[in-house]
This record gives C-alpha cells, structure tokens and sequence, in this order.
C-alpha cells in the first residue's frame, strides 16, 4: 500500500495513539491495514492490523524512540520518559477486595512525579479515586476499573472550593455531586491510557432511577470527572455504564482524547458520552461512541441564581468520530450562557442518532454560539440531520409564554444568539423529518447560515414526527430545508433541490 498518511497523537510513556488515513476514511476503514512498530535497529517489538482510522499500541517502553510501519509509510516517535512505575498491587490492591480505592489512593498519594501507576489484568472493584498532576495512570489489557455499588460509599463533591471557585456543576449550575470513580481536580499533566475497561456502575446501585433529582444533596456522578485541568490526554480505553454523564471536563485547557470508545445502555437516562463544558482547545479524535443520550455535548454553562460557568467553550475539534444511537451526535447547548465558538466537526460517522448536529437553546440563557463548521461527514438513518432550536422547552418554565411566544420580545442580555454555521461536504441517507431545520427567535434570527455540497435522502416508511423539542411545531415528513427566522448566507449544490429553503 502506498500515499498512507501517518500522525501520532499521542505519546505516552508505555502507548502510543496514532492516526492513519485521515482524510481518506471516516472513522472505520474500507479494509484491514497492517502495521508493525519496530526499535530503531529493526528488531519487531509489535505489529498487528487496524479496522478503524485511530487506533493505540501498548506495552512500549518509556522514553524510547521507534520506528511505526503502515505499508510503505515510516514514522520515527518516541514514548515520554517516566521517572518511575508502581504497580497497585504493592499497595495491597486485591482482586477478591470489595473496595480498591484506598490501596489506588496510597499507590498515588507516593507516586513520584512523572511516574505511572498501573493496573493489571482483572476486575478491581473501587469507589471514587482521585489523579494528582504529573502523573500516568495505565489500564493494561484485561484490566477493570470498575465502580463500586453502594453509593454511601461515594464522597460528595462540593458545588465550590474554598476560595469561592466553582468545582462542579449539573447541567450548567454550580452543584454538589457524588464523587466520580476517577476524578482529577486542579491537576497538570495528567495521562489516562490503555487498553482496559473504566466502568461506571451506572447498573449497580440506584443511579439510574433518580435522573433529575438529588440524594444526600447531591447529583449523580460521572465516570471521569475533570475540573480545571489542563494538558490531559486520554487514549486506548473502553469507558462504559455511566451512573450519568460519562466524560465531564469543566474549566479545562488543551485535553485530547483519542482511540475510546464509550458504551451506555440506550435505555439510560442522560448518560451523555462526552460532554466538555467552558473548557477550550479540545481535540476527540477517533472516538466511538454509542450512549443513552447525547454522543457528544458541548456546553458553557446556565444563567442561574446559583451561579454556573462564566468561561465559554471554544476551539473544539471533532474528527474522525462515529457515533452512534444516542439522541444527537454532535449537540450545542441547550447550557451555552457563556457562549460557544469555534467548533470544527469533520470526517465523522453519524449513525442511527436522532439528530446529527443539534444545537439548542431558549429565552434566558443569553449568550452566543457561533463559528459552528460540519464538513465531508456522512449521516445514516438520522431523523433530523441538521436542528438548530431556540425554543428549546427545558426548565420548569420552559412551556412558559416567555419562552415559546412566537411573537418579538425585546432583545436583552437573557437573549441567546445564533450565528455562523456552515454545513460542507455532507451526505445523508434516511433522513426521516426534514433536510434541516431552524427554529429562529423573531427577535434574534439565526444568522449567516451556509450550505455546501448537501446530499439527502429519505428513509421511504418515515412517519411524521415533530423534529425539535419545541411547542407549536409540525409534524414534518421527508420535508426539505425548513427554516422560521433564519438567515442564509450560501446555498451551493443542493441534493434534491427539494432541501432549498423556504424562508420566513
């Protein structure tokens, strides 16, 4: 094979993530590609083949320079150095314990500086861990992480710190929650890698017969909480059976996560995959994703008497990702008072998801979302490819007239803005509602609104459905680009030209 296409994108200290082919596949390839990573004389440490465009190599050795083979394509790398590594065993880690955390929490607590903590293969049974900066934490192959059932067991976080800082939040609001099976807080420098299993236990205990509610004072937890941390990566792992949302990064700076795949029961209740929140130069890469609620949920936080996010959610990039059976595949909001910018999706797989890009919003969040680009992306069996909502009837008022008159209501700061989204190079089969769907408010019409190279077909037994949670809407069948308040910039080559729009 030849013209292949190398990246590394992570480094490690014992893996290695790379990227292969990028712009030529989505997220899986059309065939098996062989790959060998070999030391610089030539000696094979391993090799193997690859279905999916990012994938990981594990059991390399820290601070060593190899050679990674992908037919004629080379690529010279070297793992990151580690000053030491500790096995959670030595640390009276057992799996026949009913709770591993205080055995994790030592091996830490004397980890040094730039050390990784491994956990080998088995099932380690353990409440809620907590990272330190500088630090590796490896699963290796046939490794479980996996939550404890009884959730008195679980420390509650507090919705602040000490100085007055928000720590957690739920749904956008400053929140005490239940403690996450691994938690980093205020950390720098901080690896999660390998090819084991983090389980939630979202199936064990309660957790999924309180959605909206508290218990002790507080919310559900993730599985892996990150608040204010910066310079994360997180490669190679299996993330599964959330208790609610499964990756929670607030107030974060420059994380990639790359090669996870993240798996809720579809019958769980807003165990969204991965949901960065008022958090900035993000990168999921080659993610697969496939939950109870939303794929992936970028948010900036709640306007709120208790107080919530005020940093916005901006350069993010999505690439390489598919996703599956969730509501939406890549969703805006409905959290965005502090405004999000700046977000890049491409080369994605949209799968069987109720709506692809989504974003949404309402009266009284404020705040503004705009610079949204989806391109050379591919959709199967989406009801509603492209939703954009300012209707969005969340909250206890969210039927109210305030939020779904359709009538001109003075424009405030309580007013949320929606501008500048591009949809390139898109091509959709079984599309079920409509083509797209915007849903502008009178006074803040959606605005700068561009199409380029869309191509959508229709699933033939498509029922009508109403395609945005909104009052006041149709039910829309195999409808075209349908559009109340919105503004459109560029329409380049429509397929069919039913999609054009008819404008309000």
């Amino acid at each position: 094979m030849t013209d292949v296409a190398i990246e590394l994108l992570i480094a490690g200290p014992r893996n290695a993530t790379f990227r292969v082919d990028a712009e030529r596949y989505l997220h899986t390839r059309d065939d098996a590609l062989a790959w060998q990573v070999r030391e610089i004389d030539g000696a094979l440490v391993a090799e193997g083949t690859t279905r999916t465009v990012v994938f990981s190599v594990a059991s390399l050795e820290p601070g060593t320079t190899y050679l990674f083979h992908a037919g004629d394509a080379r690529l010279e790398f070297t793992t990151r150095r580690e000053t030491t590594a500790i096995d959670i065993r030595d640390f009276g880690a057992s799996t026949d314990a009913q709770d591993n955390a205080p055995a994790i929490q030592r091996a830490i607590a004397v980890l040094a500086p730039g050390g990784t903590l491994r956990i080998p293969a088995g099932r380690w049974l353990s409440g809620p861990i907590f990272l330190k900066s500088d630090m590796t934490l490896v699963l290796e192959d046939g490794a479980e992480l996996a939550a404890i059932a009884n959730r008195q067991d679980f420390p509650i976080l507090s919705s602040r710190h000490a100085d007055g800082r928000i720590l957690g939040t739920w749904e956008g609001v400053a929140e005490a929650c239940y403690a996450s099976l691994i938690n980093a807080i205020d950390c720098r420098n901080v690896h999660l890698a390998g090819t084991g299993i983090i389980d939630g236990g979202g199936d064990r205990g309660d957790w999924w017969s309180w959605p909206k509610e508290t218990r002790q004072g507080a919310r559900r937890p993730r599985t892996i909480f990150l608040s204010a941390c910066e310079d994360v990566t997180l490669s190679g792992l299996t993330i599964r059976n959330s208790p609610s949302w499964t990756v929670h990064p607030v107030f974060c700076k420059r994380l990639i996560a790359a090669d996870l795949t993240i798996e809720n029961d579809p019958d769980s209740p807003n165990t969204d995959g991965f949901n960065p929140e008022s958090s900035s130069d993000i990168h999921l890469v080659g993610l697969h994703i496939s939950v109870g609620d939303d794929c992936i949920a970028l948010k900036a936080g709640k306007r709120s008497l208790l107080g919530g996010p005020d940093r916005p959610t901006e350069y993010v990039r999505i690439e390489n990702c598919l996703m599956e059976r969730g509501h939406g595949a890549v969703v805006i909001g409905s959290e965005m008072s502090a405004g999000i910018s700046d977000i890049a999706i491409r080369n994605c797989h949209f799968k069987g998801t109720d709506r692809g890009l989504r974003i949404k919003t309402r009266r009284g969040r404020g705040g503004t979302v705009a610079n949204i680009h989806l391109a050379d992306s591919l959709m199967e069996d989406v009801a509603t490819p492209v939703a954009v909502n300012s209707f969005y009837f969340c909250d206890a008022d969210g039927r109210s007239d305030y939020v779904q008159s359709r009538s001109p209501l003075p424009v405030s700061l309580e007013t949320p803005s929606i501008s500048s989204i591009t949809v390139k190079n898109v091509t959709v089969f079984g599309a079920r509602t409509a083509a797209a769907v915007f849903y502008g408010l009178p006074e803040a019409a959606i605005r700068d609104i561009a199409f380029e190279n869309y191509t959508v077909s229709f699933a033939p037994d498509a029922e009508a459905e109403v395609p945005e949670m909104a009052s006041l809407l149709l039910p829309l069948r195999h409808a075209g680009i349908v559009a109340e308040n919105a503004v459109f910039s560029r329409l380049v080559r429509l397929s069919p030209v039913s999609i054009h729009p008819a404008q309000d």
